[in-house]
């Protein structure tokens, strides 16, 4: 194998796919990148047997083959080179890097042993607007369960419709649901639900970034997906990201969005913030409990917290109150990030009564994007 590439679209490669390369004890191939020539094209692969990426590097092929070598050795090597033309040889069962006036010799392992990434049928295809997908998955991934014990909670839904995908996730405590416009060639009008692992849309979402910093252009405008009942693909400019699917039956979120709402409250979302951050500071340690009132014919938001050990606070938040005096008891850090992830300078929260989850809009512009919260009992 030899390849000649400029040292800034190796770097970039590099970086792309080496993050997902770990520290794997058991099998430790699955620390290096593979570097592999096919028709003339170079392609950096790596995996965690969970997750798979794969990118082309634009570069001059003279010589086929296949090696791999450990990803953050050579990411960090190539990094440190200057932006000008770099060689790799494979040479007696190691790399050789040649730039300007840097040379060394790498060490990895035969392109024999590194895994397999699974290949995904393409024929029906869904595609989306990757900044609008970008800026939908921060909106709902933090709203992910933690906890191994529900499998089904620690990915997200894709509720996958011929013109919208919906993405939903919930740990039990709160939920984030946000619409997206989509372009699909499915003939069936029948919704497909299938939950893919936060862990994979966080390294989605870092590639995205990672692109968006290198230019935009059309086709890196543009994110498409296939998926078959166990694994899906992500299709981002010359990058593709492969996963498994988690298996399990997402809940039936619909049931507990609340009807008869009975209070509706608008408020600017930046002296809310400010509010619950005060109120956050004299919390009882480890229930983060924060009261919201919001007293009739007042149109004020109140907003208060008391500790036996540090206190008590209350703050006032000017607001448009309509409807019955109801108070509720919520988690101030799900509180902040639902206010975080809404767009706009005001919000909307609609109660029903301090048992039921209140749920959270962007005052306007957002219609598409909904947080639910659920009270803490008393």
């Amino acid at each position: 194998m030899k390849i000649t590439s400029l040292q800034e679209n190796l770097k970039n490669g590099l970086s792309l796919v080496g993050h997902i390369a770990g520290k794997n004890q058991n099998l430790p191939i699955l620390n290096n990148v593979l570097i592999k020539t096919e028709n003339g094209v170079i392609k950096l692969s790596a995996t965690d047997l969970e997750i798979g990426v794969v990118t082309n590097v634009r570069g001059k092929v003279e010589e086929e083959g296949s090696y791999t070598v450990e990803a953050k050795i050579i990411s960090d090597y190539v990094s440190l080179l200057p932006n000008q033309k770099t060689e790799l040889t494979l040479k007696e069962n190691k790399i050789e890097v040649l730039c300007g006036n840097y040379h060394t010799i790498m060490k990895g392992q035969s392109a024999e042993e590194f895994p397999l990434i699974p290949q995904i049928e393409r024929h029906i295809f869904h595609k989306v607007k990757a900044e609008d997908f970008k800026k939908a998955l921060s909106q709902v991934v933090f709203a992910v369960s933690s906890s191994e014990t529900r499998i089904e909670l620690s990915g997200i839904l894709f509720t996958i419709k011929k013109n919208e995908l919906v993405l939903t996730a919930t740990d039990s405590y709160r939920l984030a649901e946000k619409k997206l416009k989509i372009e699909s060639n499915v003939e069936s009008e029948a919704d497909h639900k299938i939950i893919v692992p936060a862990k994979t849309l966080q390294e989605l979402g870092r590639i995205l970034a990672s692109i968006k910093n290198e230019g935009v252009d059309e086709k890196n405008n543009e994110l498409m997906f296939y998926y078959t009942d166990n694994q899906i693909l992500f299709v981002i400019g010359e990058t593709e990201l492969v996963s498994r699917l988690i298996e399990g039956q997402f809940p039936d979120y619909q049931q507990i969005i609340p009807q008869g709402i009975e209070t509706k409250i608008a408020v600017q979302k930046s002296e809310l913030i400010r509010a619950v951050k005060a109120a956050a500071i004299f919390s009882k340690s480890g229930v983060n409990d924060v009261n919201l009132d919001f007293p009739e014919n007042q149109n004020k938001v109140v907003v208060s917290s008391s500790s036996g050990l540090s206190g008590e606070n209350i703050s006032n938040v000017e607001a448009e109150v309509s409807g019955r005096d109801n108070g509720m008891v919520v988690n101030y850090r799900y509180l902040l990030e639902g206010l975080n992830s809404l767009n706009g300078d005001n919000v909307k929260i609609h109660v029903v009564n301090g048992n039921a989850p209140c749920i959270m809009r962007a005052a306007s512009g957002d219609d598409e994007y909904l947080y639910l919260i659920m009270p803490i009992k008393q």
